[in-house]
This record gives structure tokens, sequence and C-alpha cells, in this order.
């Protein structure tokens, strides 16, 4: 198994998929001929926890431990400890959908142990309806899992979290001094268990240079335990750090502590960098030749960033490769029943990206000035098709989350084109941005190629503060384009913000009755509520002064710089709004509430809101963007339909008629036209057929028509028989 790279991400990221960025790195290195071994030792030290020996020993632990005083939910749990050892294995094997019948027992409330977290049960009726079983089970067991965290955190290691291991000491952490000081303790019970696994490991794999990906706050501190282990242990054995947390906090990094733990640190783009560190590793390539490399010469803290090299077009970075992650091992979780968050932990997804960078990339308070986001640079739909049948065979899972901080919708069309026309069964997801390109007719397309949920920023729901956001929408395009997924049956999860600069209160309320009325047209199903952060790498935090905020301290930390705290003197106590937003939107994500006054959420006095109570319902009246241009492509997504003609007879006259019977999966429509017309227009669905390989614009099926001696073809194409085709497949993109 010896490899040249071993790629890692510590615990814990996600429970129900691999974090992608190693598989991204190890496709690159396929490419490159680079052999490397990859491991996500967030599921492995969780299986290795959450089994009936871990369970017994975690227990004996605790046990040795009577010391400290006990909360009354843990009192519990210790005195239910043979249930919990008793039932741990089955429930991990339903949760990992290898004993899905343990369902029907878990539902009944008799055979899983319960403590704390069940007080917290959600309203299961609306979240599962009378026939959810399975869901029920996994939030059930899920719950189970969580009263266990709470155990291990309140008797044995303080820091546990399934997908934020030590997250506090990370984040934020200006300087290293919290973090060092708890490297230099002993380790703890999580601790023991990931050093073990990291062992075998490396002895298995024997690497030259070892490759921690780090996208979190929430895996630093397991990070550099790694790091710290491989550098007393395997003092041959290089160790870099790359990810999302480098890429946004540590770029002004002079703690030559850090290096303690890793030899190198990269930035951005990890297959330029992780290559160059490779042949300097074989003594190919100096120290100056590193790309985008942080490192210690000399006791200094250095930066090294080779501007003669550079970075890998996205077409020449290789398919994603989840070969060597333990997948029958990836847990499907329900914590929270909000539809959208459910995504992220339930079900084993497939991770890609149709774009680098956002096309966008003007948002305010984003980190538009880093690569990362600034650099942006699609991927043809043909290649992104390639890639998902690449990783279809890999996984045996057809599920894709696309990753994008926001897909663009040109890419997504030709992405859902390309899908269909290689008849490819798959679901997927992404992040957008609600722009007009969203029409009715392109979410019918995404719909029919496996679409099923977008999550967007709506951010604060106020025309003015889009506008200070440079988001490049309103709030009336936004529902409407809500609508179109919503009526293609497509999810629809908002992001929400509050505490923008000089946001008012009059506005957050304001915002508020926006995301009521939408959510009570139905045209919205699921929000979270974001306090805004200014950061260092916005055009908030570089310029915060145009913003009319002010940074509290101008002191940049020697270890990380992201988040900065700043002083809003225009704007309300944005704080105090917390708790009345975040409760307002679980019940009308319920449906429970959309009638109140909004004064009901909230423990002290807000203002009225001064939008109209039918501001959402008559924007929806409207169709602002349904233009169609001579340009638009006409596409046909139907079969071709049987074609009949008869005599149409009336008053003594008659016309000769064609009758066309389509048929769909769920209906059978048919229309009669004129007999000419209608066998033209037989014969111009078989040239529109998304299996071809020509598509056609509006301009040329009207060019058709009059070629075929007819008139009037706006007539003709916007009257009842056409229209009735929208429904089964013809589609103006």
């Amino acid at each position: 198994m010896s490899a040249t790279v071993f790629l890692l991400t510590p615990p814990f990221t996600q429970l129900n998929t691999p974090y992608p960025a190693t598989a991204y790195l190890k496709g690159f290195l396929n490419t490159r001929n680079i052999t490397s071994f990859q491991a996500d030792l967030g599921i492995e030290t969780t299986v290795a926890l959450f089994n009936r020996k871990g369970l017994q020993e975690l227990f004996a632990r605790i046990g040795q431990n009577t010391l400290t005083a006990q909360s009354e939910n843990i009192t519990r749990i210790i005195a239910l400890q043979d249930d919990y050892i008793a039932t741990i294995d089955d429930v991990i094997l339903f949760l990992q959908g290898h004993n899905p019948t343990l369902a029907h027992r878990i539902c009944k409330r008799d055979f899983l142990p319960e403590a704390g977290r069940f007080a917290q049960l959600e309203d299961l009726d609306w979240a599962f309806g009378s026939m959810g079983t399975q869901d029920k089970a996994k939030h059930f067991a899920t719950m189970y899992l969580e009263d266990l965290s709470d155990l291990i955190r309140e008797c044995v290691d303080e820091h546990f979290g399934f997908s934020r291991y030590a997250e506090r000491l990370g984040r934020s952490a200006n300087s290293f001094d919290e973090l060092y000081n708890a490297l230099q303790k002993e380790y703890t019970y999580i601790d023991q268990l990931l050093i073990a696994l990291l062992q075998q490991h490396m002895k298995a794999v024997q690497p030259k240079l070892v490759a921690i990906s780090v996208p979190f706050p929430g895996n630093l501190y397991t990070s550099l335990r790694c790091g710290q282990w491989i550098k007393q242990n395997c003092p041959g054995v290089k160790v870099v750090m790359g990810g999302g947390f480098a890429n946004t906090e540590l770029r002004s990094l002079s703690d030559p502590r850090v290096f303690e733990f890793y030899d190198f640190i990269t930035l951005d783009d990890g297959e330029a960098p992780i290559e160059n560190l490779v042949h300097h590793i074989e003594g190919t390539r100096s120290l100056e030749e590193l790309k985008r490399t942080f490192t210690l010469v000399d006791g200094q803290v250095t930066y090294f960033n080779n501007k003669a090299c550079s970075d890998y077009k996205q077409g020449q970075v290789g398919t994603p490769d989840y070969s060597d992650f333990q997948l029958n091992k990836y847990i499907s979780a329900i914590e929270v029943v909000n539809p959208m968050h459910r995504m992220w932990s339930d079900g084993r997804w497939n991770k890609l990206t149709m774009a680098h960078g956002c096309y966008w990339g003007k948002c305010t308070f984003c980190d538009i000035s880093l690569d990362y986001i600034r650099l942006y640079e699609p991927i043809a739909a043909s290649l992104l098709c390639d890639r998902m049948e690449e990783m279809i065979k890999q996984t045996g899972e057809n599920g894709f989350h696309f990753v994008d901080e926001a897909a663009p919708p040109a890419l997504m069309r030709a992405l859902a084109l390309e899908i269909i026309k290689r008849k490819l069964v798959v679901s997927w997801w992404t992040n957008i941005r609600f722009e007009k390109s969203f029409t009715r007719d392109l979410c019918l397309l995404l719909k029919r190629s496996g679409c099923i949920a977008v999550s967007g920023g709506l951010e604060v729901a106020s025309d003015r503060l889009l506008e200070l956001i440079q988001k490049g929408i309103t709030v009336a395009q936004v529902a409407q384009v809500n609508r179109n997924f919503t009526e293609a049956g497509i999810m629809v999860h908002a992001y929400l913000m509050y505490g923008f600069p000089t946001q008012t209160a009059q506005e957050t309320i304001d915002s508020l009755e926006m995301i009521r009325q939408m959510f009570g047209a139905g045209i919205l199903q699921s929000a979270f509520w974001h306090l805004f952060t200014m950061t260092a790498h916005s055009p908030v935090g570089l310029e915060p002064a145009k913003f009319n905020v002010r940074r509290e301290s101008d002191g940049l930390g020697s270890f990380a710089n992201n988040d900065l705290v700043h002083v809003d003197e225009s704007g309300a106590d944005h704080e105090t709004f917390s708790f009345g937003l975040k409760k307002s939107l679980f019940n009308y994500m319920h449906g429970i509430g959309l009638n109140d006054p909004l004064q009901k959420w909230f423990e002290f006095k807000v203002p009225k809101t001064k939008v109209a109570p039918d501001y959402i319902t008559q924007t929806l009246t409207q169709d602002l963007y349904a233009t169609t241009r001579p340009t638009t492509k006409i596409v046909w997504l139907g079969k071709q339909p049987a074609v009949e003609h008869f005599t149409k007879s009336k008053k003594g006259n008659s016309w000769e008629m064609t009758s066309l019977t389509f048929q769909d999966r769920r209906e059978k429509y048919s229309i009669s036209v004129g007999r000419e017309q209608g066998d033209w227009l037989a014969g111009m669905l078989d040239q529109l057929s998304v299996n071809n390989a020509k598509t056609y614009t509006l301009q040329e099926v009207m060019d058709s028509y009059r070629e075929a001696g007819f008139e009037d073809f706006e007539l003709f194409w916007d009257n009842k028989p056409v229209n009735t085709l929208h429904k089964v497949g013809l589609l103006k993109l």
C-alpha cells in the first residue's frame, strides 16, 4: 500500500459523506502519476468509538473518574449504560443503511434508551408524517448518539462534537497560545482513538508526505494532534496542512510554533502546491520554487510563491477519486428536521464543482478578494458528465452535491441537457444566486435532469440592503424565482442574514415580514438566519468606513486572522433579534403562526412592519422576466407523438385536421391542429428533441414554419394547443 502522499481529513467534518478535498487532490495526483492513499479519520474515529467495545471502554473510564459532580442527565445515561452498550452496534448498522428493518423497533420508543436530547424532540408529524418510519427512526437514533456525545463532552472530553471538534479553540484564534497549551496536555480519549488509527495508516502507507485537509475550525485541533504525532514519531515524513481554514484564516501567519506540528502550510487551490512539494521532497525542486507555501526558514515563518508556476485549469485536474474511503461506514443522521439541513447530514453525496470561483463575485460581505472566489472558471458540461459517470461507477452512488459558491445558470442548463441526453439517473442539488435567469422553463428542465433542491442567499430581504450588499437581486425577483423552482418541484432553501452594517430595527422586522409572506405563499420551504460577520478579505472588512462601521481593533494576530469584531453605531442592536428571528422561522417552516403579528416572536417592543401585507402575492401576479427572444433555445423533452388525421365538420364546412397524442409518465395529452401544420409540428418536435446534437432557436423554428408556407407564426405558436405541450416537455430556454 506504500504511497508517496497520504491525504487525510482529521475529525470531524461530516458523518454521512467524505469531505471532498482529498478526493479532489487524489484525482489530480492520479493525472500526475503520483501515488497516494486517502483516509477520513473522522468516520473511522466515530466508528471506533460508537461500538460495543468502544462504549464499554468509555463507561469504564467514566466509572474510574467519579470525583466530578454529574448532571442529572449524565447520571441517567450512566445508569442506562447496559442499554446503550446492548443497542449501539445495531443502531450504527441502521444508520449506515445495513439494518433498515430496525426502524420499526426504534419508532416504538421502547428500544433505545432516551436521555436529555429526546426532551427537545420537534413536531414529528410535521417532519415525517404518518409513514416516514425510516426517517423518524434516523432522527431518534441521532438523538441517541447526541445523548452519548453529551456524556463524552461532560465526562471525558470537553471538546467533543460530531462535526466540530474543539471548534472553540480554532474559531477566531488570533493567538496560537490556547491551542498550543491544549496540545501540550495528555491525550484525551478521542485523541487516543484518533492517534491509534493514524499510527495504523502510517505503518501501512509509509508515505513521504502527509497532506492534512482542514476545511473548518472544527477539525483544526485534531489536525495539529496528527501533525504532532507524525513529527515526533516519523521524523523522515513531511507534513503539509491546507484547506479552507488556512485559505481564510492563516494568510498572515507569523507564529513559528505552528511549525512544530506542520512542515508546510499551503493556500488556495492545492494542486500545484502539492505537486511542487512532492518534487521538493524528492529533491528536484528548491524551496524558492514552492507555490503559495509557508514554511520555517532560520526560525522565521517564510512564504514562497513561485509566480512562474501557474495553476492548473479545471479541465486538467482530473475526476475526484473516492477510492480508499470506507464508504460503507458513513452514517446518515437527521439531527435537525429542517428539510435542507437533513440534506447535509443524510445520504451519501458525491461532491463535484461546476465552476471554480463565483461568476458574480460582488457581494460585499463575501471574501471576494481571495482567489478561490475571485478566479471564475467553469467546466464544460460534457466533461462534468464524464466525471459524474466515472464517480457513479466508482462509488455506486448517483447522488451529487455541487459545492459551488454559486452555480452558473447557463452551465446548469447545459449540464441538465447533457444529463438528459445521456439518460443518467441522478439526484443533485447545489447553491445558486436567485437571479432572473431561473425562468419557469429552466426550472422544469433542471427538475427533469434530477435537480431536487437549491439553496441561495436572500440575505437581508430588503432592497436597500441588497443593493448595499451588491447582491444584484431584489426581493420581488427572489419571490418569482422561488415560485418557479417550487412549481417545478425543486425545494428552495434561503440563507438569511441579519446585522448587516447600518441595518435598522425597522429593516430587520420588514425583512422578517417578507420571509413570513414567502412561507405563506408556499414559495419557500426552508431557511436559516445567520448573524453578519465582518471578515478580513471582504469589501466590508477591507473598507469598513465605506459601510459606516469600524473595526474594534486594528491589531493583526500571529495566528488566525479572518473574523473581525466590528462596531456598527448607526444600526440596531442586532443580537437582541436573534432568538425571535429563529423562533419565528422554526414555526413558519411548520406552517404555524403565519397569520400572527410579528411582535409575537419578540419579548421586547419591535416596530410595526411597513411592508404591505400582500406584497409577495402581488409580486407573484406579475411575470417581470418571462420575455422570449428570437435567440431563445427551444427544446423538446417529450416522446414523439402518435399522429392521426381526421376530418372535422361543422355546419356544412369541413377541415382536414391532425391529432397529436402525447404520453408522459403520468398522463396523456392530445391536441388538434390543421393537418399541414400538425404534420409540420410533428416533424419539428423530432428536430427539437433533446437527443439531437443541434439545438434550435426560436428564430430557426419561426423560419422553418414560414418556409413550410404558413403565416401568423405567433398566432399558432402562442395558442392553446402548442401551449399545452409545455406540460409534456416543450421548453423555452
